[in-house]
């Protein structure tokens, strides 16, 4: 199973390279982008689900919902299944410390990987780690619904790599804790791909987006890793002036208002 999924997995990177798409370059003079589509964009990625809460992989409606983020310090750390080379760990390794210290940057929020008490804990697993990966969810996530586990446990194919989110309570949306799951099988590229999508939708960018460009917050996979458009989503989200719990109504106003200020073209 592991070996064919290894060989499954790099022929769809393959694919896609061939094809001009997971660009490395972060978008450019033929991925313009205007403050208002930023601020459409943000509406569509941090506002709405991409699935639906307590629904496993079902679709959620679409709808607009509250502002979801961190107002704790986000501490990283990283596990790897033993199915990963340990060269290939070091690796990885280096990859998420230098990503969490960009996202710190960006964000201005304290984020970092850290050794010891992780509150954002990174999975890096296959198929062949399934005991190891059941023995940490239930050490790391004893209280994490049905639905979401038996996903961790049985990701379907077609699904690259995962993060789930958690608040205090199923009413707040200040983040406290997230899982993210990594698979092992995937070629270096795209487990870097994974890594920079999941981490930037566990801090609360938390659906994709058909029409939003350059970004990895969509399907078409052009874009491999965090585009300078989506660091100015992380910037909006993380401007003190937008809490946890506002509504989009609420937000509008000042996602327009930073939206203009980031591309130039308003007050600050």
């Amino acid at each position: 199973m592991a070996i064919a999924l290894r060989r499954y997995y790099a022929r769809v990177q393959e694919d896609l390279l061939a094809q001009g798409l997971l660009r490395l370059d972060g978008g450019g003079v033929d991925t313009p982008f205007t403050d208002e589509m930023l601020a459409r964009n943000f509406e569509r990625i941090a506002l709405a689900e991409e699935y639906a809460r307590g629904g496993g992989l079902q679709p959620s409606s679409g709808a607009l919902g509250e502002i979801k983020k961190w107002n704790i310090p986000v501490r990283v750390g990283v596990t790897f299944g033993s199915s990963l080379s340990p060269e290939a760990q070091e690796q990885d390794r280096a990859v998420l410390s230098r990503y969490t210290r960009r996202l710190s940057r960006v964000t201005g929020h304290p984020i970092s990987l850290v050794a010891s008490q992780p509150n954002f804990h990174v999975l890096v697993m296959g198929e062949d780690d399934k005991d190891q990966l059941r023995e940490m969810l239930d050490q790391i996530a004893p209280g994490m619904e049905a639905s979401s586990r038996a996903i961790f446990l049985n990701l379907p194919r077609s699904i690259h790599c995962l993060v789930v989110a958690f608040a205090d309570t199923r009413s707040s949306n200040a983040y406290r804790q997230a899982v993210a799951l990594v698979r092992t099988e995937h070629p270096d590229l795209t487990r870097r791909a994974c890594f920079h999508e999941e981490l930037a939708q566990g801090l609360g960018l938390a659906n994709d987006d058909q029409n939003a460009r350059p970004s990895i917050f969509n399907d078409d996979e052009e874009f491999a890793l965090l585009t300078t458009h989506d660091e100015l989503l992380l910037k909006i989200l993380y401007d003190p002036r937008l809490t946890p719990g506002m509504s989009a109504d609420q937000a509008r106003p000042i996602v327009r208002t930073l939206a203009q200020k980031l591309k130039g073209g308003g007050p600050s």
